[in-house]
């Protein structure tokens, strides 16, 4: 019998990479030459997992510059273990180039490479070879007694008492994996519809319409989509930015001097969301001289502070005001630092007041009045949140201009380094989330803020879009965009607060979104065995980890001793399994705590316990 312990490693994307990664970089200290095995389960290849995987379309991109990602930890993430630098994508793809780092990937993949620079986005086929690499290293770090095994498959449940080990039931695998310890690292998972979309499904089964779930993108079956039909799209965001691909480039068109060539075979996109508008555009240049001294008024104290508040945490009292304070020091730090010649009083002084100002009060107003005379160099977060309020059109045709004049004008702003303190603001916004992930769970309008904000498309995919709007492939609703269902006419119809009256009808509707993560929606058996068997969730349906090593806690607030969970299904979600360097990568933070945790557990952990049934 092999008396080693036993880790189960249930999610091979980026997170689970990430925790191995964090094993190989923690094992010396805490673990020694001691056996360890090491069982990775997911259905997909490990690395790139689902999301990232290689077998998807290489129109697809990412929506990062290629040198704002990396997986490994530098001397800005807070961390117990050592740092074990790595290169970034673009890095990583020079040396591919110069032959001092070797790959196996698909040819296309490598021609890609090849012709890659620092400032150009990847493909997601490119990202999924760069992950692979980082998980193959990550093995190769692991001493020689860890040994790793790869289960393809998905983890169906976990089941195990909490003083002993844990039983890991796998698809397709008679018999169950044994178990000392389990992380989950499961990423975005498929979910039951909620009572509005099972409406929307029957109706359209009543009236053989065309209806499509919140899903992700790459995994959709688009071919229900018909050439020249006009499709409804409820949400502006990356899915949409997807859905436009594969149904124009991916349908046979192309994009010459700035303008779109209809293949023919292209459906008409009416799209609108809450917002009306596209998320904005990802900053196309680099930051140059002083960075901001984050975090500054919202750190780990003002964390430890609120959390040690009697009663829940309410975003809107207690956390907004810290966010706004945070993110206007960030803005006008920076246009003070890079562009004096547009403010009007003393840096010193400015500072000074604005750190005793309250969040949205009168006084702040007149201070950033008087220190600012462009109102276009001011901060207005609720503005930027909401660009359509109170803004009426008298026709569809009427908000087609407009929304393209918006758009374009956040393209020209977010490529334009005169309007830098944004670029600011999004290193304000990184920093943010580094303390908001201690807290639990916030609600959703966070990371809807941050998202629409800070994780918009790139700016050549807005140019695209700009384009298709111009050829008439796509068409704005606007902003509040609301679906009935017209049982009499057997049609969706499609209404928006920016043209009162006005409505769209068509016999297809696109839900162009993630389904939210949450325990009482998930299709995921293994959640929801875990929720049935103890685990705590929260209002909104997360799985509650502790904050500190993201053990799994139970009903009454207990850790479980061998269950660990991370992911956007957890109450200590991030902005990501990966990030740009230098920016404190919250999600490196967690993955070290959770290895370490981990490994000394089964370093401490006996022959006698880990034979307990």
């Amino acid at each position: 019998m092999n008396d080693a312990p036993t880790l189960v490693v249930i999610g091979g994307g980026p997170r689970g990479t990430g925790v191995i990664e964090r094993i190989a970089a923690n094992a010396a200290e805490l673990y020694g030459d001691r056996p360890l095995e090491i069982h990775l389960v997911d259905p997909y290849p490990p690395g790139g997992g689902r999301i990232w995987r290689q077998d998807q379309s290489p129109l697809l991109w990412m929506n990062s510059m290629a040198e704002d990602v990396t997986m490994f930890t530098d001397d800005t993430v807070q961390l117990d273990g050592p740092v074990r630098p790595g290169p970034a994508l673009h890095t990583w793809a020079a040396d591919v180039r110069e032959g001092r780092t070797v790959i196996g990937a698909d040819p296309t993949v490598l021609e890609e490479i090849h012709g890659l620079g620092p400032q150009d986005f990847p493909s997601r086929r490119l990202q999924s070879a760069y992950l692979r690499w980082v998980y193959e290293r990550a093995l190769a770090a692991l001493p020689p007694g860890i040994t790793v095994h790869e289960h393809t498959g998905y983890a169906l449940s976990v089941h195990g008492p909490r003083g002993g080990r844990q039983r890991v039931r796998i698809q397709g695998r008679t018999e169950p994996l044994v178990a000392d310890l389990v992380v989950l690292t499961v990423g975005h998972l498929d979910a039951e519809p909620d009572t509005e979309q099972q409406e929307l499904a029957a109706f359209a089964a009543r009236h053989d319409l065309v209806h499509l779930p919140p899903d992700f993108t790459a995994d959709t079956d688009l071919t229900a989509l018909t050439e020249g039909e006009p499709v409804l799209v409820r949400g502006f965001g990356l899915a949409f930015i997807d859905l436009m691909v594969l149904l124009t480039e991916g349908r046979g068109g192309r994009h010459e001097n700035g303008a779109y060539i209809p293949s023919g075979r292209e459906p008409v996109l009416y799209v609108g969301s809450r917002r009306g508008v596209p998320y904005h555009s990802k900053i196309g240049y680099t930051w140059q001289g002083e960075r901001p001294p984050l975090p500054h008024h919202f750190g780990a104290g003002q964390a430890e502070e609120i959390l040690n508040r009697p009663g829940p945490v309410d975003f809107r009292r207690d956390l907004w005001p810290l966010i706004t304070k945070e993110l206007g020091h960030a803005h006008y730090h920076r246009l003070f630092t890079a562009h004096p010649e547009r403010t009007a009083v003393d840096p010193g002084d400015f500072e000074e007041k604005y750190a005793v100002a309250e969040p949205g009060s009168p006084e702040l107003a007149a201070l950033v009045a008087s220190a600012v005379p462009d109102p276009a160099d001011r901060l207005d977060l609720d503005a930027l949140d909401h660009p359509l309020d109170g803004v009426r059109h008298a026709s569809y045709d009427s908000l087609q201009d407009g929304l393209r004049a918006y758009i374009t004008a956040d393209l020209e702003r977010r490529h334009d380094p005169r309007h830098s303190p944004d670029l600011a603001v999004f290193l304000g916004l990184l920093s943010v989330y580094g303390q908001l992930t201690r807290l639990g769970d916030i609600g959703q309008q966070w990371h809807g803020f941050f998202s629409y904000l800070a994780s918009g498309p790139p700016g050549p995919r807005l140019r695209q879009l700009l384009a298709l709007s111009e050829a008439g492939v796509v068409r704005f609703v606007g902003a509040g965009m609301t679906v009935e269902s017209d049982e009499e006419r057997g049609v969706f119809r499609a209404r928006s607060a920016t043209v009162p009256g006005a409505y769209t009808e068509a016999r297809a509707l696109v839900e162009a979104r993630l389904p939210d993560p949450s325990l009482r929606t998930t299709r995921s058996s293994l959640l929801r065995g875990l929720h049935a068997d103890g685990a705590a969730g929260t209002d909104t349906g997360l799985l509650s980890v502790d904050p500190a090593d993201s053990r799994i806690l139970d009903s009454d607030g207990r850790p479980h001793p061998r269950r660990f969970a991370l992911g956007p299904f957890t109450t200590a979600r991030s902005s990501g399994a990966f990030t740009r360097p230098r920016t404190g990568g919250p999600a490196f933070r967690q993955n070290d705590s959770t290895a370490r945790t981990a490994l000394a557990f089964l370093r401490d952990l006996s022959c006698r316990d880990r034979l307990t049934a």
